[in-house]
């Protein structure tokens, strides 16, 4: 299914009438004021989503910096933003839809059958001329029923392995791979044999995604192929939920690796490749090797 919806399908769709769940995602690494940014102003009728604390649970080293919610708690938070089965969402954010997709994602992996992302997010509402409220809106509480398990994911233990049989994509900003930086976690580097895939690089100026066609050459070239399996992991499972959609859009599936490197740097028995190739490992436990060095802490 295509994970996009445009403005224009959009704005269609709430002038016949037809019930959609807005829900916005304002969030960024750094950015403390998510809300305060959706009180100024927000796609009219839209819910506020606290992607720390309704599509995380708090961070604890061994599971990352924003660990996967109890299926319990998702459905608490999915029905104070009035959902109800057979509900179709919208969601988005100011960003890309990076953090967005976190809920497009948790979302889809709870079952519901129509989750959309708006294509360009906030900015391309804005920029068709189309109008904004200011203040909260407090929804009449839905009754969603969510399960759990239908996008695919993988752990640490596979993520050792997986570059063996499959692809790893790092879906972080392409200085973080190979450790010239690292603004949060506690090792710089990458997970040995991971393929540096941004996810900035999914969409064009304008924060809309690219064509499908220039999508799939863009994972071909990264070694992606319909016969060999792939999985993204990012900072912290968020950004890595985008590279997903992106991934779907290409004509591809792609599992996703929650605790990402958040998680894997806090263990201090798994290794970390530096420098700007995939480098090699021979999993939890061993020293990591590669081109521009490596480092097991």
């Amino acid at each position: 299914m295509n994970p996009l919806i445009d403005v224009p399908g959009l704005e269609a769709r709430l002038a016949a009438g037809r019930r959609t769940v807005l829900l916005d995602v304002r969030w960024a690494l750094g950015d403390a004021h998510g809300h305060d940014h959706y009180l100024a102003g927000h796609l009219p009728g839209a819910v506020f989503v606290d992607l720390a604390t309704e599509l995380a649970d708090p961070a604890v080293p061994d599971r990352g910096r924003h660990p996967l919610p109890s299926r319990a708690r998702f459905q608490e938070s999915a029905r104070r933003w009035g959902l109800r089965n057979g509900d179709v969402v919208v969601a988005y954010d100011d960003s890309a839809n990076m953090a967005a997709a976190r809920v497009w994602w948790m979302l889809g992996d709870a079952g519901l059958a129509e989750v959309y992302l708006l294509d360009g997010g906030l900015g391309a509402w804005r920029a068709a001329g189309l109008p904004l409220e200011a203040g909260p809106v407090h929804p009449v509480p839905g009754d969603v029923e969510l399960g759990s398990g239908q996008m695919p994911v993988i752990d640490g233990g596979a993520a050792a392995t997986w570059p063996q049989g499959g692809l790893l994509l790092d879906a972080r900003a392409g200085e973080r791979y190979p450790g010239e930086v690292e603004p949060v976690d506690p090792r710089a580097g990458h997970i040995p044999g991971a393929v540096s895939a941004p996810t900035a690089a999914n969409v064009d100026g304008s924060g809309r995604f690219l064509p499908p066609a220039e999508l799939r050459r863009r994972f071909e070239s990264l070694g992606v192929q319909d016969s060999r399996p792939a999985a993204v992991y990012c900072g912290s499972g968020v950004t890595a939920a985008h590279e997903v959609a992106a991934l779907e859009l290409a004509g591809f599936s792609a599992a996703l690796y929650p605790g990402s490197f958040s998680e894997w740097s806090n263990r201090p028995e798994l290794p970390v490749a530096t420098g700007p190739e995939p480098g090699t490992g021979p999993g939890p436990g061993g020293n990591s090797g590669g081109a521009g060095g490596s480092v097991a802490l």
